[in-house]
């Protein structure tokens, strides 16, 4: 008698510190992870104009490449820093994530001017994220990435948004899915320049794409291409009727 059932994979660590280390900080040098792991527990949480001036001038130092004038706000969840790029005049608000781990990946973006708002989380999963220049991310959105995900330049994301570029699970893989990766994925997400996404819009992986200039209104749900110039709404989101002269 053979048994049919399908085969997965144990969730296992060497140890609880090389598992940490590999989650938060990847291929970073040990001296840098506990220069991080400082600055975390003793300028992360600082208030008022003081941490704000400590963090100014200490953070820098964990990112790949940080531009002038960058402000970073209390309690910041920082991983594999090492991969993520900072414009200048970046605003990092209070509680915001920035998670660009992966063993292969370029990481996280951010152009100049860019605003990531209170609360909010860019994340991947082996995948890459570019936000252009002046884009303004409201509180409490999540951008995720498991392939590709670019933000245009000038597009406003309204809180509680929420956009994926994979995190897919396979239904036909017999694996259950608490043990499948949750990154299949249909293809790279591209936001156009000067967007308005609204709140708690969810743009899922099959959008792959919204055209410059569009508008989605509040609660659509995008699941395939929009192209730009355009309204839309709904679920899944159609483009509403252009208003007359």
């Amino acid at each position: 008698m053979t048994d049919s059932a399908p085969k997965v994979k144990t969730m296992t660590a060497a140890s609880p510190v090389k598992a940490y280390r590999d989650l938060a900080y990847g291929g970073m040098p040990l001296w840098k992870v506990l220069w991080a792991e400082f600055l975390y527990f003793f300028v992360g949480p600082l208030p008022g104009a003081l941490g704000l001036a400590l963090r100014k001038i200490l953070y820098p130092s964990l990112f790949r490449s940080c531009g002038r004038g960058v402000i970073f706000g209390r309690n910041l969840l920082l991983r594999h820093p090492h991969k993520i790029d900072l414009g200048p005049k970046v605003v990092l608000d209070d509680n915001v994530t920035l998670d660009a781990k992966g063993a292969t990946n370029h990481g996280i973006t951010l152009g100049e001017r860019v605003y990531i708002g209170r609360g909010s989380s860019l994340y991947t999963k082996n995948g890459d994220m570019a936000l252009g220049d002046n884009v303004s991310v409201s509180a409490n959105a999540i951008l995720f990435s498991s392939n590709s995900l670019t933000v245009g330049k000038n597009t406003v994301i309204a809180s509680f948004a929420y956009l994926l570029s994979g995190g897919e699970y396979d239904p036909q893989d017999p694996t259950p899915f608490a043990f499948q990766p949750g990154t299949c994925t249909k293809g790279p997400l591209v936001v156009g320049e000067d967007c308005w996404i609204g709140t708690g819009v969810k743009v899922l992986d099959a959008a792959q794409g919204i055209g410059p200039r569009a508008v989605v209104a509040a609660g659509a749900v995008v699941t395939k291409p929009l192209a730009g110039n355009a309204t839309y709404a709904g679920v899944p989101a159609r483009p509403l009727p252009a208003k007359k002269a």
